[in-house]
């Protein structure tokens, strides 16, 4: 079978950008949904086609590739399109939650699970001599911030308890709504899209998975810092929810000023007033 053209499939420009790309493939999506179109059978095809030009035309390692040689180049390059729609929703379940919030149903193909939240930046600010900031200095430092609880290592539940089904979705993590021709799932509003909810939580944490802590942290300070300079350290920020990443740590370097010296660039200025004798 030959292919069209993606570009063509999506009915933008070839020097569209993201945006626009993005914007045709939602419009394509919500044409030929099969769920929308069950009476005729050339939808799903139609659907597959505009999710695989999706796919290379948002990829741009794909894109160049494509633009360049062709689908016989994607074909060397080892892709080999769709063979099935449980490709499709297994690849863009994370695009059809952008467009709808979650809210499109795919025929139950959608399974719960715990999605793990990244712990948010924290900012931190010292203050270092004008000689510290020439030589380079080593600071300690204490944060406050939220940590993964030690008791039940981030799960909030009690240590030796299970979490039971959600009784609201039936452990699907969604509940499902029927507009007219449309089967619109939503996220749980009990167990947030989980499935199961803690049946006791942690006494540490409340359920939370986090707790409050004071933290000392050695902040290298590298020589020739300027004034207002950030240091960042990674994964130093708040702990994550549900296993997720830990944010980072910015810290702020205030240098300052010198009785006699002043930086100008990479020079230091020294000035001296002097008499004309």
């Amino acid at each position: 079978m030959i292919k069209r053209d993606y570009y063509e499939v999506l009915g933008v420009r070839r020097d569209a950008g993201d945006d626009d790309i993005k914007k045709a493939y939602r419009q394509m999506a919500l044409k030929y949904h099969p769920d929308r179109n069950s009476e005729d059978p050339h939808a799903e095809e139609r659907f597959k086609e505009a999710s695989e030009a999706y796919e290379v035309l948002s990829d741009p390692e794909r894109r160049h590739i494509y633009d360049t040689y062709g689908h016989q180049g994607l074909a060397g390059a080892g892709f080999q399109g769709f063979s099935g729609m449980d490709d499709i929703f297994a690849s863009f379940g994370d695009i059809f939650e952008e467009f709808f919030g979650g809210g499109l149903g795919f025929g139950g193909r959608s399974h719960p699970r715990r999605r793990g939240r990244a712990g948010g930046d924290l900012r931190h600010e010292i203050k270092v001599t004008f000689e510290e900031s020439a030589k380079g200095v080593e600071k300690e430092i204490s944060v406050t911030k939220q940590t993964v609880c030690e008791t039940c290592k981030g799960s909030g539940q009690k240590p030796g308890t299970e979490r039971k089904a959600c009784r609201q979705c039936e452990g699907h993590g969604q509940v499902t709504h029927r507009q007219g021709f449309f089967i619109l799932q939503t996220t749980c509003p009990v167990c947030h899209g989980e499935g199961s909810v803690i049946e006791e939580s942690c006494p540490e944490c409340k359920g939370r998975g986090r707790v409050q802590k004071k933290k000392k942290l050695s902040v290298k300070v590298p020589p020739g810092i300027e004034d207002g300079m950030s240091l960042v350290l990674r994964s130093e920020g708040e702990a994550g929810a549900n296993g997720g990443p830990a944010g980072d740590l910015y810290v702020t370097v205030s240098v300052e000023p010198h009785d006699f010296f002043e930086r100008n660039g990479d020079n230091v200025v020294f000035r001296l007033d002097i008499t004309f004798v």
